[in-house]
């Protein structure tokens, strides 16, 4: 048993050189390699709009409940999950049955 864990957060969905046509291809690549580095679980945000610390805010941002079931193909062991969840964003109902 592993007494200590992993996670990695996957801030931005943006990589230099990569066009956003190919961001899914290019955060399902990172997610693939992070598992395969160690990592025992794969976060991501639920932002409408980049935070600053993290990019600009036009940045572009992938809705987190469908990128995680887009994930889960590219990963084995993993654990997948939001970081938080903005539950004024979205019907509750609706967010009850997403997650």
């Amino acid at each position: 048993m592993t007494l200590t864990r992993f996670g990695f957060n996957i801030p931005s969905f943006t990589y230099p050189g990569v066009d956003d046509s190919d961001m899914f291809s290019a955060v399902c690549a990172a997610a693939a390699t992070a598992e395969n580095s160690g990592f025992d679980s794969l976060w991501v945000m639920d932002h409408f709009h980049q935070i600053p610390p993290m990019g600009p805010d036009h940045e572009p941002m992938l809705e987190p409940y469908t990128l995680l079931a887009g994930l889960a193909p590219w990963t084995r062991t993993a654990r997948l999950g939001a970081l938080v969840t903005g539950v004024t964003y979205r019907n509750p109902a609706l967010l009850a049955k997403t997650v």
